[in-house]
């Protein structure tokens, strides 16, 4: 049976240079990179589904490859909140695990909105930005009558206070709070319109990438025009 141990190995053995490249351009920092294609990392998650101690001894590792792994492997409902507080700041310069792998676990733990919004309050800016993210993630899965409208309303306003002094990647994940709240939360597309159109073009230092910050009208608009409005997702995972 592989354990994490041999799992790194593997990982290692299967980065590349470019790849490394390609992630440093994006924001990750180099030191804590094997460089593996996501392809390679789907393929390996395959092969250790479902073993939920594994997948925490490669978070553990502090390897954003591994880490990331584990985020395709790890079932959040059996994480408790402190495991996920402590995987949050760890995350610090891998915004792929702050962005993507943290609200894919915390959204599948029954205590996501509490999370979410502790995250939100954080000092430190990719907590922050995970808690964004991680929200969200949450409108994007559970049914609107679950949801706390006017709680989202409120998160929207505080965007609009909030946004073009936040940090860099705060920024980002606020643009795209709202942009799920538009394409998502059918009961407040109106009110999600409203705020993109008084956000217009935020902009993120991108680094080294012909990356973009999508704008949020265009974003909604794109999703009404495909029928897509309120139609949420089986899974936040990729």
């Amino acid at each position: 049976m592989p354990t994490a141990a041999s799992i790194l190995a593997a990982l290692k053995k299967k980065g590349t240079e470019q790849n490394r490249k390609i992630y440093a351009r994006h924001g990750m920092v180099s030191d804590r990179l094997y460089g593996v294609s996501m392809a390679d990392l789907k393929v390996i998650a395959k092969t250790i589904k479902g073993q939920q101690a594994v997948a925490c001894d490669l978070y553990e590792s502090g390897i954003m490859d591994a880490m990331y792994l584990a985020g395709m492997v790890a079932d959040g409902a059996q994480l408790n909140a402190e495991v996920l507080n402590r995987w949050a700041k760890q995350a610090k310069g891998l915004q792929m695990i702050s962005e993507y792998t943290m609200p894919w676990l915390a959204v599948d733990h029954p205590r996501v909105r509490e999370i979410a919004l502790n995250w939100i309050d954080s000092n430190e800016p990719h907590v922050a930005a995970a808690g964004w993210s991680t929200y969200a993630g949450m409108l994007s899965v559970k049914p609107d009558n679950e949801l706390d409208l006017g709680e989202i309303e409120s998160l929207m306003a505080r965007i609009l206070t909030e946004i073009h002094t936040a940090p860099n990647r705060v920024k980002y994940t606020m643009n795209y709070f709202v942009i799920a709240v538009g394409g998502y939360v059918r009961p407040l597309l109106k009110q999600a319109k409203s705020v993109a159109k008084q956000l217009g073009l935020v902009k993120v230092d991108m680094g080294e990438t012909e990356c973009k910050v999508p704008l949020a009208t265009a974003y909604i608009e794109k999703m009404e025009s495909a029928g897509k409005i309120g139609k949420k997702r089986k899974t936040l995972r990729c």
